[in-house]
């Protein structure tokens, strides 16, 4: 049964493995890493971790050009299968193409309903922040990810073009 947990450095050579089965400059949806992190090392491994962690803290300001952000890796027993980032709140770009909610499986651990089972999961924590309706989306010939978003009550506003190609918007209602 998976389960989500708070990014950890003990589980630095399982998400290794998971990174290497994505392949090494893959983008990983959800999984909050940037093209500037060094996760190799362990030193960097650990900022990393720390970055994650203190992204979700409102006590500390957002990055640049981000925002606040809880992470959660999505894992069974010591195995890594992929991540999931809530986003607290909106910025354009967010608003535009990302989201509050971006999520990724490893290609071995997809078609198992690993991403259904995580969606879920996150659901009641954009309600407990106030969110009432997510923002969710995915790339358009993402067929795969708009099923899981649509079996948690998604509603496709639109498919549009946005900087990080062509997205499908959906909405869910939390209000409930």
């Amino acid at each position: 049964m998976p389960e989500l947990i708070t990014p950890t450095v003990r589980l630095r050579h399982a998400w290794l493995a998971a990174r290497d089965d994505w392949g090494r400059d893959a983008h990983q949806d959800g999984s909050g890493l940037l093209a500037t992190d060094d996760v190799d090392s362990a030193a960097g491994f650990e900022a990393w971790v720390q970055r994650l962690r203190r992204e979700g803290d409102e006590s500390f300001p957002a990055p640049d050009g981000r925002v606040h952000a809880t992470y959660w890796w999505i894992t069974e027993g010591d195995e890594v299968l992929g991540a999931i980032a809530l986003r607290h709140h909106l910025n354009d770009l967010l608003f535009r193409a990302g989201g509050h909610i971006g999520y990724g499986v490893r290609p071995s651990a997809r078609k198992r309903g690993v991403a259904t089972w995580a969606l879920g999961a996150v659901l009641p924590h954009a309600r407990r922040r106030g969110i009432d309706r997510a923002l969710v989306t995915c790339a358009d010939d993402n067929t795969a990810s708009a099923r899981v978003i649509a079996h948690h009550g998604g509603v496709l506003e639109d498919v549009r073009e946005t900087e990080i190609g062509l997205i499908r918007r959906y909405w869910i209602d939390l209000s409930a």
